[in-house]
């Protein structure tokens, strides 16, 4: 072997050294690089509790952001704690996969007697705990999964007072409030006409609350997203992104004309969320092929954040 032959040699291997070395914290590369967050939720059989956290998100996280993602969207917030972990460590452990914390599903929900007092200052004193902790955490959002349809106008009015209270906390605390939309939000509250997204949507100032509408329970609850986002504009700061398996195979949900929509909506970021799969593959095949149809997809933009 002569000496360039030499030389050429040694710098392939300390190229193939190097490149071994480098942390997997980059998208694969075949497609584009866009802001993709997932809702954990999905991925509940591995990441679902403290312990299949503590067993798995080493391994897990670092998938995460290889098939795409960027963020996640948390679902295990509890007494001061993410998947019985401090935020401090989440979000360590995120930022070490290339992962950053987007948001949080968590609320403390009205108790029979707040509701029909309206007195809800003990449950406000629970998110005196929950605010810094998603503060530490890094999140930008924190959103409020769920409320039932109210039986009155009277308990309504109770439920909007205490989201707004809530919203000022949060505002306070330099993040913004949100809440997720399924289908029984389309329902009328007893004894009126109005739906209850109408009255939280009139009875709630939009700097004290965005919405998180979840397009595919909006099919379901028989309203088309592009005419929720016409009829409110500026109130989905984001969206749950969501088929009834992995997107774009159902046929139910027409996606890129809720994109095209971003700035009417308000958009500044999305969340895939996948309640499960058809039996024919894992969670994990299910997350990665969303990450694919939304990196391949022309009408997706590669960041929404303002």
């Amino acid at each position: 072997m002569n000496i360039k032959s030499s030389i050429l040699s040694v710098s392939l291997v300390l190229a193939g050294t190097l490149m071994s070395c480098q942390p997997k914290q980059q998208a694969d590369n075949a497609l584009p690089d866009k802001e993709i967050a997932l809702q954990l939720y999905s991925i509940r059989e591995v990441l679902g509790d403290s312990a299949r956290y503590a067993d798995n998100h080493a391994e897990v996280l670092p998938q995460l952001r290889e098939m795409g993602y960027t963020a996640v969207e948390a679902a295990n917030y509890g007494n001061g704690k993410f998947y019985g972990i401090t935020p401090e460590q989440f979000k360590a452990d995120l930022e070490e996969a290339g992962l950053t914390a987007l948001s949080s599903h968590a609320t403390r929900a009205l108790n029979a007697e707040e509701l029909a007092t309206g007195n809800f200052e003990e449950a406000l004193k629970w998110w005196d705990e929950a605010i810094p902790a998603h503060k530490a955490a890094g999140m930008k959002y924190i959103v409020s999964p769920w409320t039932n349809v109210p039986k009155n106008l009277e308990e309504a009015k109770v439920i909007c007072d205490y989201h707004s209270a809530v919203g000022k906390k949060v505002n306070e605390a330099g993040m913004k409030y949100g809440y997720h939309t399924h289908s029984h939000e389309f329902k009328k509250i007893d004894g009126s006409d109005t739906m209850w997204i109408d009255y939280m949507m009139e009875n709630i100032a939009p700097e004290d609350m965005f919405w998180e509408m979840d397009v595919y329970w909006a099919v379901m609850g028989q309203n088309s997203p592009v005419e929720q986002i016409k009829k409110y504009p500026g109130r989905f700061n984001l969206l749950h992104i969501k088929d009834l398996y992995e997107l774009g195979q159902s046929g139910m949900v027409n996606f890129e004309p809720i994109f095209n929509m971003s700035d009417v909506a308000g958009l500044e970021g999305f969340v895939v969320e996948q309640e499960g799969t058809d039996g024919s593959h894992s969670i994990m095949e299910g997350v990665k092929m969303n990450a694919d149809y939304l990196r391949e997809s022309d009408f997706v933009k590669p960041s929404y954040a303002k």
